[in-house]
């Protein structure tokens, strides 16, 4: 299975990545059909078509919009997603796309994400780039997405709140809460060079930073902006083959990540109920769970329990915590974690295949140790002690075979 890899050239919006993926190979009538679920058809039409910039070919998208009056917030955007009859994972990622823009959005202006109207983000136009670019990359469906990082530009733009300074707020927002880097070696440049719509998008679907210093290219895509700069305004998506060697690059472990973290106390649920409860949360997900008793008040022992999940899975464990726990409150906070890269795979030994996960330290070395439940399996099973049964597999085990990527 390809990767794919995100050019910025030096910024990024929402038609000039939908023109890549155009260029790249995706139909327009799988674009169409997708946005067909959403009502739109009659409302726009989608032109791609072959052009240049600094005599760079590629592809300009134009959206000719029939209706220009609507103003869309997102409420009613949001409804627009979930009554669709689209597959779960597509749904998801335009979904995501347009909540990572609303939460900006309302952090900027300090009001309620669902009292957000989205002016030019809400309108066809921008409706049409995302749910392209998501409808893309689940055409393809890439092993990765990797993007370097974007050039925002300077000076000001003209937007409906007023007088913008670049880059907007929005992107400022977005940028700082997904932790994402960018680049200010062409500052000089004047103009909005990357959007809000293609900042988003990076945001919610780009899995790394960090380019793989070594790939093959198989293809690629062009899309053009709608700027005259004093050098190419493109964005390139290439389909890639990158090599095992990219595995063992330090820059990429630790990983940094955003958490969710959830806690409640609870001293009015016996312990066997609560032990259902803890593993129900490993079933859904959860990273980790703990437990700890403790005096609450009325001195009754009652128990801590925090759970450290996925932020995409936080609405989901809100409800597993009021539908399957008597808690009537919940503390949740966001955290961030550097966390080693991983993977699980096996190793042949005099014991036969023995299950192994692999680490990789900051400077590129890889830790391995073979698994605990294995460890155990195999004292049962052969009447040694755990020192005997781990002295054999470091002095029998063959190379390393992986189950997974690097994760």
């Amino acid at each position: 299975m390809e990767e794919i890899l995100i050019e910025c050239s030096p910024g990024v919006s929402g038609d000039m990545l939908l023109g890549a993926f155009y260029d790249l190979g995706v139909p327009k009538d799988e674009i169409e059909k997708k946005l067909a679920c959403f009502g739109l058809e009659n409302l726009y039409y989608l032109n791609f078509r072959e052009s240049q910039n600094c005599s760079i070919r590629g592809i300009k998208v134009d959206v000719e919009k029939f209706d220009q009056s609507t103003k869309r917030d997102w409420k009613s955007i949001k409804n627009l997603i979930l009554k669709t009859q689209l597959e779960e994972q597509l749904k998801k990622r335009i979904y995501e796309v347009f909540e990572s823009l609303a939460l900006a959005e309302g952090r900027v202006h300090g009001i309620n994400p669902e009292e957000v109207h989205f002016h030019e983000i809400g309108a066809i136009d921008s409706l049409v780039d995302i749910i392209g670019v998501c409808t893309s990359i689940e055409y393809l469906k890439p092993k990765k997405v990797f993007c370097n990082e974007p050039t925002l530009g300077r000076g000001f733009i003209k937007a409906d709140h007023g007088k913008l300074s670049v880059p907007s707020p929005a992107v400022i927002e977005l940028l700082r809460k997904k932790n994402i880097k960018v680049i200010s070696n062409i500052d000089s440049i004047e103009g909005e060079l990357s959007t809000p719509t293609g900042i988003a998008l990076l945001c919610n679907l780009v899995e790394s930073f960090q380019i793989p210093y070594k790939y093959s290219i198989d293809s690629y895509g062009v899309g053009l902006g709608n700027l005259n700069l004093p050098c190419p305004n493109l964005v390139r998506v290439l389909k890639i083959n990158s090599s095992d060697e990219n595995l063992i690059d330090q820059k990429i472990s630790p990983r940094y990540e955003e958490i969710c973290v959830q806690e409640a106390w609870i001293d009015d649920q016996t312990s066997e109920e609560l032990a259902n409860l803890i593993e129900r949360f490993r079933k859904e997900g959860a990273y980790d769970v703990s437990s700890q008793s403790i005096n609450m008040k009325k001195n009754r022992i009652g128990f801590s329990i925090q759970v450290i999940l996925p932020i995409k899975k936080q609405e989901y464990f809100r409800k597993l915590w009021f539908e399957f726990s008597t808690t009537i409150g919940l503390r949740e906070r966001i955290q961030a974690r550097w966390v080693l890269l991983r993977r699980k795979g096996e190793c042949l030994t005099t014991f036969g295949k023995v299950k192994f996960k692999q680490s990789m330290k900051p400077n590129g070395t890889i830790y391995m140790k073979p698994e605990n439940d294995e460890i155990f399996r195999l004292q049962i099973e052969n009447n040694k002690t755990a020192e005997e049964v781990r002295t054999i597999i470091t002095e029998t085990c063959k190379e390393f075979k992986a189950f997974e990527d690097w994760k």
